[in-house]
């Protein structure tokens, strides 16, 4: 064996224990952080000393907490429950004490006059900054308060008025300062005396910052939190996981051979640094960061199939194995790095303009397409070479792949066009009957409309393991809704079940399958109403994010491909994408939760992908020059040579989730359907709909240009 030989078996040996190394990684899953969808958290309840606030006062206060306990968690809920309380749900956590000190009471922020009328409040701070300042030797801590435009007038004209008297600085009830004035104050700054230390400052500041509260709170209750999911169905999807990848490197194997085999080892090495990077960075991983990673892995996939797919090329062309094998990977470059880059930037809108799930769902997508991209490109390529120099040389251990007449898919574009717009008319027109019938154009779960909160106690103290194996089934067959919450009070046994909205009819049934089920006292069950979880603000920035991802999206796209008209296709085929799988939500009446909002970002990620590898194609062919062959031909070309790569990716992804889909628990299938639909869409649009788009523009440009250059 030559030295290269040798080489290439040491690197070899290091890229198996890798690779074993990450299905190792499943039993570091242990260690990952889980969000209250999987694992259960922390709920803790506050309740408006005003009897009676007002709509606008108790939204306000829930924006400016969600504010503050997403630095706890970025999966953190803050939702209404009842006329006057605010339930605050935080995943990943589990000594409700802890959170409680750390979270602090909320309050207000008042300033007052010596005859105590409030004079500014909070909401007209605009900054709040720790500072230490240092007078005759003598060290203090101070808070430094910048107001808005409409604080500092307030501010100015008190102190005018006041000149000679105290005005108070009051938070939460307490005096933190109560200096005279002595001169107007017209600067829009002023100071918070009297803290004891910088960490002082630092934690009055922090909270200054989020805004004075609406309303004055006092906690209620706090809860431990039982997980939408337990650990059995936890269990079982880790299983569907390793399952579907197994089928997956199977697959692999048996359709790229060799290639097929290192590429199977760094998927393995991926799986194995996606749960090293959770662990490393405290990532609280939930049912939408499921959808992240499945996306990742989906292109962790694509980017392999992408360089196998140009090498069988290669040695289809005549060139040695060797040569393939470097050329197919420079010409795989491009696209691999032009569709990561564009989910990448959408990734980092959608983590820095999202809440809530989106955020979570942005964070892992992002971990895992910087993942795949490193793993495709060196860890696939050393393992690549590494076989070669073993001896795997010859091109029958990689398939050839000759050129091929290309396949008349302009030719149906008027059919394609027509079946997407008349999917895309069925769902309005479904949406219409469902908003006719409920109100609603969707049928939307309790994170959006709200829902019921059902109070039970029980004879025995339930651990939440029985919670979930027991009471979950029985409410889920009178709710037919998988989308459940359970919530158990802490040294009681009393139960708190969260639902979709129940009528007169459902509350009674629920409560007669209770005390049957369970033999609770009826008396003992009280059921009131909660608003949504997804409020208005989360929900305008979910849109803006995805808005600003969109426009970002088609910049790159259009900076890549200098054509605005290969970044308008892709964006009108994401469009398309999202309306077709909103229609299966419209007809098929799937629950519209707070993960509706993660599938549809999985399916705006996976289309965008697809789309880029087939204009990559003809970006390439445009720029070799057209000679003999039309435009038509060339889209043809295009998406013919793709085509195989398209079916193979989103075959692997589909498997992924498809056994996800049969294994997992309820909530898991009404997660894992729409992807389904979504990566089938995706694919179809890729293939049937943006080459058309793009074909159509061009020619209307073309047609355009040429009629104007007659009339001249």
């Amino acid at each position: 064996m030559n030295s290269k030989g040798k080489g290439a078996l040491g690197l070899l040996i290091l890229l198996a224990a890798i690779a074993v190394f990450g299905f190792l990684g499943y039993d570091a899953l242990d260690d990952v952080k889980l969000g209250l969808d999987l694992a259960g958290g922390v709920s803790i309840t506050y309740q408006a000393v005003e009897e009676d606030p007002s709509q606008e006062d108790m939204s306000d206060t829930i924006y400016k907490l969600l504010q503050r306990v997403q630095t706890y968690s970025p999966e953190a809920e803050v939702y209404q429950e009842g006329n006057n309380r605010i339930n605050i749900d935080i995943p990943g956590v589990s000594d409700a004490n802890t959170i409680l000190e750390a979270l602090g009471k909320p309050g207000s922020l008042v300033f007052t006059d010596e005859s105590g009328q409030v004079i500014l409040t909070g909401d007209q701070v605009a900054s709040a900054k720790p500072a230490q300042i240092e007078e005759n030797g003598i060290r203090s801590y101070v808070v430094s308060l910048t107001f808005t435009d409409e604080g500092a007038k307030a501010f100015a004209d008190a102190t005018t008025a006041n000149v000679g008297k105290r005005i108070a600085i009051i938070y939460d009830g307490q005096v933190y300062s109560n200096p005279i004035v002595r001169e107007p104050i017209t600067g829009g700054q002023c100071t918070i005396d009297g803290m004891t230390g910088i960490k002082e400052a630092e934690t009055l500041a922090t909270t200054i910052r989020i805004g004075s509260l609406s309303l004055e709170l006092e906690e209620l209750r706090s809860n431990v939190v039982g997980a939408k999911l337990g650990q059995e169905a936890i269990s079982t999807s880790l299983l569907a996981g390793a399952i579907g990848f197994v089928i997956v490197v199977l697959f692999m194997i048996a359709a790229y051979r060799i290639p097929g085999l290192a590429a199977s080892l760094a998927l393995a090495l991926y799986v194995g640094l996606i749960v090293l990077v959770l662990n490393a960075f405290e990532v609280t991983l939930t049912l939408p960061g499921v959808a992240g990673i499945i996306l990742s892995v989906g292109m962790a996939v694509d980017a392999n199939v992408i360089i196998f797919t140009r090498i069988k090329e290669e040695i289809g062309y005549g060139k040695t194995v060797h040569s393939a094998i470097k050329t197919g990977f420079a010409k795989a470059l491009s696209a691999i790095i032009d569709g990561n880059v564009t989910t990448l930037i959408a990734a980092a809108v959608l983590y820095f303009r999202g809440s809530g799930t989106v955020k979570g769902f942005a964070t892992t997508l992002a971990i895992g397409i910087v993942l795949s991209m490193v793993t495709a490109l060196f860890v696939t390529k050393g393992g690549l070479y590494a076989l070669y120099y073993l001896g795997f040389d010859s091109p029958k251990f990689y398939g050839v792949k000759k050129d091929r007449k290309p396949v008349g898919f302009l030719r149906r574009k008027a059919l394609c066009f027509g079946i997407s717009i008349v999917m895309i008319v069925i769902g309005w027109a479904g949406m219409g009957v469902h908003k006719a019938q409920t109100g609603y154009l969707l049928n939307y779960g309790m994170d959006f409309t709200g829902g019921t909160s059902t109070n039970v106690t029980f004879n025995e103290d339930l651990t939440l393991e029985q919670i979930s194996k027991d009471v979950v089934p029985v409410v889920s067959k009178i709710t037919g809704d998988a989308d459940i919450q359970t919530q158990k009070v802490a040294g009681t046994n009393e139960v708190i079940i969260k639902t979709k909205t129940l009528d007169v009819e459902q509350r009674q049934a629920l409560e007669d399958a209770l005390v049957e089920n369970f033999g609770v006292e009826a008396e003992k069950i009280t059921a009131e109403s909660i608003s949504g979880a997804v409020s208005t603000e989360m929900k305008q920035d979910a849109v803006w994010a995805v808005a600003i991802a969109t426009i970002l999206m088609l910049l790159y796209i259009w900076f890549r491909f200098k054509d605005i008209k290969f970044a308008a296709s892709a964006i009108l085929a994401l469009v398309h994408d999202v309306m077709v799988v909103i229609t299966f939500y419209a007809i098929a009446k799937w629950s519209v939760g707070s993960t509706f909002i993660a599938c549809m970002l999985t399916i705006v990620g996976y289309s965008i992908n697809a789309t880029i590898v087939i204009f990559d194609r003809i970006r390439e062919h445009l720029q070799e020059g057209i000679g003999k062959r039309s435009l038509e031909e060339v889209v043809n070309t295009s998406i013919t040579q793709t085509f195989t790569r398209s079916i193979n990716t989103s075959l692997t992804t589909f498997i992924m989730v498809f056994v996800l889909y049969v294994l997992g628990v309820s909530s898991i299938r009404e997660f894992a359907l729409p992807l389904m639909v979504g990566i089938v869409c995706g694919t179809y649009s890729s293939v049937c709909v943006t080459g058309a788009l793009w074909y159509v523009m061009t020619t209307w440009k073309n047609r355009a240009k040429k009629q104007s250059v007659e009339k001249a």
